[in-house]
């Protein structure tokens, strides 16, 4: 039954990505700075030698296509006079030349303001200088996207090895951000065996914790990210205090603590819908960036800082985890709670310390997110479903395997988009998980256990 459904689910991926690929053309989504659709703008496309093949207006929900007839080199402008008063488009690029050889997304970030260190684009500039197409997670514009971040700067429109550096750079930074949240719930599970689907909502709230010390409260990014994440594990600290501990206490089954948790998170998800609001919010501080062009890469400074962070934390619990005392009990906790606590570990204490890095891990990831993406209600929703295949694939209860899962799951998600359309991206990723559960079940780095 597994296989079929496994086969079922790779059919439809195959198929759909074949009928993407038999398209030929340049579409988008224009929306504004809330994520608001914008509608009645006009785009134009011509051919390289100046040629205008078509003009479209964008509908009611703001989306826009051009169906091409040959492969080649276009010129995608978006005519300014037509935006509604206050837009413009942030990276000051209304004009871009792709390269389309299948249906490719052409990004037009656009904003009330030019971002940081961004010269609006003067007739007659070069259109190659920064390209828009939108083959990245930090330059989708669905909320289903907004884990990937959205690229403020110019991106070069090259292909070839430059194209798929720049994608593999963008996919290790998104396995990171994957890996901060992944490594806290494979060591949640591992010590509890809970499966805790109010994890997403934490990466939600290290979000909108920074936001509001940032904008509310006028401190510094940096200052405000570390707040959120001090306030991140005190929150996983009291959840576990006031919910988790009292349950395992009276002796309550893990498929109820589940959906206890599914609870826990519509009501952490619809709390900060109440009180926050759906509209996406954005830093006063790295909302624009002009990025480091090195020839072979384009990338935004703030994707190289939160990057290198990203990585010395998952690098530190990971040698806390091998070298200190409450590391060494956590893993023996994993390993048999029982045994552990028959040797003087305080299994409780253990947990609730678990529970405490698994909320800052999630706070940190939320809040390196919407630096690039800005800030949602249910921005951790949309990544909690790759952080589970993170998890499953590298091994459950396993903090090393998540690791690996997740650097494994961002690279592939991005790196994909070069052969398939971007929309089907996390198709495959949830593909190639379904193979791997099929072929290794206990994952890259799991044990293999007796059933029976």
């Amino acid at each position: 039954m597994s296989a079929a459904f496994a086969g079922l689910l790779l059919g439809l991926g195959v198929n759909s990505s074949a009928g993407a690929q038999e398209a030929l053309g340049v579409h988008g989504t224009l929306e504004d700075q809330q994520d608001q659709p914008v509608a009645g703008v006009t785009i134009t496309v011509a051919d390289a030698s100046g040629t205008e093949i078509a003009a479209v207006e964008s509908g009611a929900d703001g989306a826009w296509a051009v169906e091409l007839d040959a492969e080649g080199t276009y010129v995608v402008t978006l005519d300014e006079s037509t935006l509604p008063d206050g837009l413009l488009v942030r990276n000051g690029r209304p004009q871009l030349e792709v390269e389309v050889s299948s249906n490719r997304a052409v990004l037009f970030p656009l904003d009330t303001q030019l971002a940081e260190g961004v010269e609006p684009q003067q007739p007659g500039d070069d259109a190659t200088d920064a390209g828009g197409e939108s083959d990245s997670p930090e330059e989708e514009t669905s909320d289903a996207d907004t884990e990937d971040g959205e690229q403020l700067g110019a991106i070069e429109d090259e292909g070839g090895s430059t194209r798929a550096i720049s994608l593999l750079v963008s996919g290790l930074h998104f396995g990171l951000m994957i890996a901060l949240a992944a490594v806290g719930l494979s060591m949640v599970f591992g010590t509890t065996g809970l499966t805790n689907f109010a994890h997403g909502d934490l990466i939600t709230f290290g979000g909108v914790m920074a936001l509001m010390f940032n904008v509310a409260f006028g401190l510094p990014v940096w200052v405000a990210a570390i707040l959120a994440v001090a306030l991140g594990g005190a929150f996983g600290w009291a959840q576990d205090f006031g919910l988790w501990a009292p349950l395992r206490r009276k002796g309550i089954g893990l498929i109820s603590m589940m959906i206890i948790s599914i609870g826990l998170a519509l009501l952490i998800r619809f709390a900060t819908l109440f009180f926050f609001g759906g509209q996406r919010e954005r830093y006063n501080e790295y909302v624009g960036q002009k990025p480091w062009d090195l020839g072979w890469l384009v990338i935004a400074p703030k994707e190289v800082v939160t990057g290198i962070i990203a990585l010395v934390v998952c690098v530190a619990v990971a040698l806390a985890l091998l070298f200190t005392r409450l590391g060494k009990a956590t893993r023996a906790v994993a390993d048999n709670p029982a045994l552990a606590e028959s040797t003087g570990i305080d299994v409780n204490q253990v947990i609730r310390l678990v529970w405490t890095i698994g909320g800052a891990l999630a706070a940190m990831s939320g809040v390196f997110l919407s630096i690039s993406d800005g800030v949602k209600f249910d921005m951790g929703q949309h990544l909690l479903l790759l952080v589970f295949a993170a998890v499953v694939l590298g091994g459950l209860g396993t903090a090393f395997g998540a690791f690996i899962g997740s650097m494994l799951i961002g690279v592939f998600v991005q790196m994909s988009t070069l052969v398939i359309a971007p929309e089907l991206k996390y198709v495959g990723a949830l593909a190639v998980l379904i193979i791997i559960m099929l072929t290794r079940p206990q994952g890259i780095l799991g044990r293999r256990e007796r059933i029976g």
